[in-house]
């Protein structure tokens, strides 16, 4: 079976991410879900995941707050926030924080699709690229 990105979503609104976790995992991605902020932080101290599908208007912790922390925790981990809200202000702060996309729900699967990888390919050659710097400068140790 071929290699498929793992996937976690984000989103206090339970029928849209449980929607959204079958139509990803019948398109053969590896998806999981959590309702709110801090259950995606204790879910990510568990389990490794590539890529996190971040709602941006969340309770107790909003997606900007949660971004912000799981970069400081899991900087490998590509993040894609999703809003029903369009906002300049809101899409520069995603970015100045290390998102790597911010898309407006719904979003066409197709659409979603092809960012998730995006990102996942992403995340593969920066980890690629840091395994072969370990490599040279272990080889250089005398």
């Amino acid at each position: 079976m071929p290699e498929a990105p793992k996937v976690l979503i984000v989103d206090d609104e339970e029928r849209f991410r449980t929607i959204l976790c079958k139509v990803l995992t019948a398109k053969g991605v590896d998806a999981q879900s959590v309702g709110s902020g801090r259950e995606a932080l204790e879910e990510l101290a568990r389990t490794p995941y590539d890529v996190v599908l971040l709602d941006v208007k969340m309770p107790e912790m909003n997606g900007i707050e949660a971004l912000s922390e799981l970069k400081k925790r899991h900087r490998s981990v590509e993040v894609i926030m999703l809003t029903g809200h369009a906002s300049v202000d809101v899409a520069v702060e995603i970015m100045r924080l290390g998102g790597y996309e911010y898309l407006l729900k719904p979003c066409p699967v197709d659409d979603l699709m092809d960012k998730i990888e995006s990102a996942w390919e992403r995340k593969k050659s920066r980890e690629e690229r840091l395994r072969r710097e370990e490599a040279k400068q272990e080889a250089e140790k005398p």
